[in-house]
């Protein structure tokens, strides 16, 4: 991490949003999910990474500077890290002691969201880019997720799944890609909100996409 605590300096800049400070800190200090600021897109170009792999695929929704490995939920760093970066996007580190997630692409998504509802599925937050929408699950293992694709005759492979050692970017934040959002926010309160099991998210997806008939593309 180069990032060095020092003399903190003001909270917000002209260039500050408030609401993503807010969100961070929520994130980490009362919900205890791991957090660290993302690589901001390119200054002139928004549809382009401010990383140096030109052709990155998530621009501006990834860790970079500092790595993933730096992701915390001390109050003090993440002040720090925004009052410096006030732009920055909110990555999530997924897995250990945060939800893991299970993506895929947003039309399709949509269509299983509405054929979750009518099964009676509970769901918990939602997170939505323009073109994808991630579904916040309780944490799993490689090991737990291995078994549960193995015992499927199909899974689409446009599912991705964010866990142990993944990330992911929180709303209010603002990538290459465009805005990130709450499709389902959390319940109001302090504590942290509550998630699904994998399995019966998995499972839930697949059988709603099934009896749409809605394909899911690769992206």
């Amino acid at each position: 991490m180069r990032e060095i605590l020092g003399k903190r300096r003001r909270l917000l800049r002209g260039d500050g949003r408030p609401e993503v400070i807010s969100a961070a800190l929520t994130f980490a200090t009362q919900w205890q999910w791991p957090v660290l600021p993302g690589v901001a897109a390119d200054s002139q170009k928004r549809d382009r990474c401010g990383c140096p792999d030109p052709e990155c695929t998530v621009p501006g929704a990834h860790p970079f500077d500092p790595g993933l490995l730096a992701a915390t939920t001390d109050e003090r760093m993440v002040r720090w890290w925004w009052s410096n970066r006030p732009a920055a996007p909110i990555i999530l580190a997924t897995g250990g002691q945060a939800p893991c997630a299970v993506s895929l692409p947003a039309l399709p998504a949509a269509h299983a969201l509405t054929a979750l509802d009518r099964m009676g599925m509970r769901l918990g937050p939602v997170v939505a880019s323009p073109t994808r929408w991630a579904i916040l699950v309780k944490p799993y293992s490689m090991e737990q997720l291995g078994e549960l694709l193995y015992a499927k005759d199909f899974v689409p492979g446009s599912l991705r799944f964010h866990g142990e050692g993944g990330y992911l970017a929180l709303p209010p934040s603002e990538t290459g890609q465009g805005p990130i959002s709450w499709q389902r926010a959390p319940l109001p309160g302090s504590a942290s909100p509550w998630v699904p099991d994998v399995e019966a998210v998995v499972d839930a997806v697949v059988e709603a996409l099934t009896r749409t008939g809605v394909s899911a593309p690769e992206l």
